[in-house]
């Protein structure tokens, strides 16, 4: 263990053990209402065309916009996971089936063996929506319907224990429900597991799909924005709600040496408020801070940032200012939430995926429906995409409660 005082411009000081060992991320997938796939979700990034719609969810609909996934309830699930059956689920397995995903994570059972392969999965919401429905369908006697009497699906264990049948896993197991920091948590429980020799390799990824109570819940909440969300504009009026399904792998870098990596991880947990962020950022910095020890960088190393960015007043603010004080004006950030929605669990996946995707192909994504930048934002966050080399990138998961994840990542091992 160390005591490490040099990056943290908090005053405060952080224990760590040693910089962690980059993992080479082997396979990684997302879909959400961009696009489905990363080649689909690239090219809308690359053409600046959002996935957000005028809602028609939920009965009556609020007046919003948001990021549904489209043919999701004409799908079926495989008659041998049919019991699982709900609007999450098909998410889960139509995020599962792009990119030829569930093969590479199968491949990877076969090669070190089912039980030496984890599998970590992070939600908000797991299968409310389902929940929900059976509810609305009690039948006479105050019960759930016969077809609804399905402990596997209403349970917060639900994803994991599909996505386990689907791939074939038998390592651990473990669902991470941390609001909208879950499946970014995911890569530092990974990286914990495969650094103690527990597992040889992770799978990880979050799914969270839409559903009445998150819905309402956040416009009780007076979050929700009555037009597309502007995440960072000086006139932005709230948050558009989305969904999303993705997945990675985790492995040795010595099982490919040209995959991106994951380089350092930081987590806290400031619970400061409920659902609003500590007003100095506090939280946040730990994290920041922590991903960067870890990862053996300095603020200047980081060439882009994607942030949690929901286009709520006061996250926005918070993580501006954070921005501006920890990084220099070379270091460009954005969120990419005008694109998809905050898909809530679902984000950390989703924009982690975005972050290498970036990495991978050289750009930047600017902060789409902004025209004018909070007076807040330093020179660092930008509106209009831009092409950079990118050799490291940070990602930012805030969730409310002041969970906090920050994750970093490397083009290529360090």
């Amino acid at each position: 263990m160390r005591n490490y005082t040099g990056a943290p411009s908090s005053g405060l000081s952080i224990r760590l053990s040693s910089r962690i060992l980059p993992l080479a991320i082997t396979a990684f997938t997302a879909t959400c209402a961009a696009g489905r796939g990363v080649a689909a979700l690239a090219q809308a990034l690359a053409m600046r065309k959002s996935g957000l719609i005028y809602n028609d969810f939920g009965a009556p609909p609020l007046a919003c916009w948001i990021g549904r996934v489209t043919g999701i309830e004409q799908m079926a699930l495989p008659t041998a996971f049919s019991h699982f059956d709900s609007r999450e689920h098909r998410l889960a397995w139509l995020g599962l089936n792009q990119d030829g995903f569930i093969d590479r994570a199968r491949a990877v059972c076969e090669r070190y063996g089912a039980a030496r392969v984890a599998l970590l999965l992070g939600t908000s919401t797991s299968s409310i929506g389902e929940t929900e429905r059976a509810y609305r369908e009690l039948d006479t006697d105050g019960r759930f319907a016969p077809e609804q009497r399905r402990s596997r699906v209403h349970q917060t264990h639900a994803l994991g224990a599909f996505v386990q049948a689907v791939l074939g896993t038998n390592g651990p197991c473990l669902t991470i429900a941390t609001a909208c920091s879950s499946s970014a948590k995911v890569f530092a429980s990974a990286e914990r597991l495969l650094r103690a020799g527990i597992v040889d390799a992770a799978i990880v990824g979050g799914v969270d799909a839409l559903c009445a109570s998150v819905l309402y819940g956040f416009n009780a909440l007076e979050l929700v924005s009555p037009e597309p969300c502007r995440p960072f504009d000086a006139n932005r009026r709230g948050l558009s709600l989305g969904e999303a399904a993705g997945f990675a792998i985790l492995e040795s870098t010595t099982v490919d040496k040209s995959a991106p990596c994951l380089i350092g991880y930081g987590e806290s947990s400031d619970a400061h408020h409920m659902s609003a962020p500590h007003p100095q950022g506090l939280g946040a910095q730990l994290a920041i801070d922590a991903a960067l020890v870890r990862a053996g960088l300095a603020p200047g190393a980081v060439d882009y940032v994607n942030l949690h960015g929901t286009a709520s007043r006061q996250n926005d603010v918070v993580e501006a200012v954070l921005i501006s004080r920890l990084f220099p004006a070379t270091t460009l950030a954005s969120s990419t939430k005008a694109w998809s929605g905050h898909t809530l669990g679902a984000a950390g996946i989703l924009e982690t995926v975005i972050t290498l995707l970036a990495l991978e192909r050289g750009f930047v994504p600017g902060n789409l429906n902004a025209q004018t930048l909070d007076p807040a934002c330093g020179p660092q966050i930008v509106i209009d995409n831009r092409e950079r080399a990118l050799r490291v990138a940070l990602s930012n998961s805030f969730g409310f409660g002041g969970n906090n994840c920050c994750l970093a990542f490397a083009a290529a091992p360090a």
